[in-house]
């Protein structure tokens, strides 16, 4: 990955987390009637960000080397259970949805760091993943620490 997608993606990526900081703080520093709506936006937010991580997988499979042809099925896999599992969370009360969708983003991340040692996700990625899935993580933690 080249320096300019590297550092665009680290600056698009950490202002990707104002959406779950806000709501995360919204939870609990919220007037009492908005509280319920942050949380409803921090799980509506969290869905949507596992999806998108489950997307970089099928981009991975369609565009992989012949080499990293036999793994395909399984990128593809990788993309949709991020995404099936972020609806899931939408049906669900808040004190599952919360904690599922937490558990699920740092989930990938570690399949993505497993992935890697098999050379089928790029280094220059993981650093920048595991800082934005441990954020968004505790961000979706937060409202059982009020």
């Amino acid at each position: 990955m080249d320096t300019t997608t590297l550092r665009t993606a680290w600056l698009l990526g950490l202002a990707g987390l104002l959406p779950f900081a806000a709501c995360a703080l919204g939870t609990f520093a919220a007037p009492d009637a908005w509280q319920g709506f942050a949380r409803g936006a921090l799980i509506g937010y969290g869905a949507v960000v596992l999806s998108f991580l489950g997307a970089v997988h099928w981009g991975l499979a369609l565009r992989a080397p012949p080499e990293e042809l036999p793994s395909g099925p399984g990128r593809l896999l990788l993309g949709v259970v991020p995404a099936v599992l972020g609806w899931f969370a939408l049906l669900l009360p808040d004190v599952f949805a919360l904690p599922l969708l937490a558990v699920a983003i740092l989930a990938t991340a570690g399949v993505e760091q497993w992935a890697r040692g098999r050379g089928l996700v790029p280094g220059e990625y993981l650093l920048l993943r595991w800082v934005l899935s441990l954020g968004a993580a505790l961000c979706l933690i937060t409202p059982f620490a009020h």
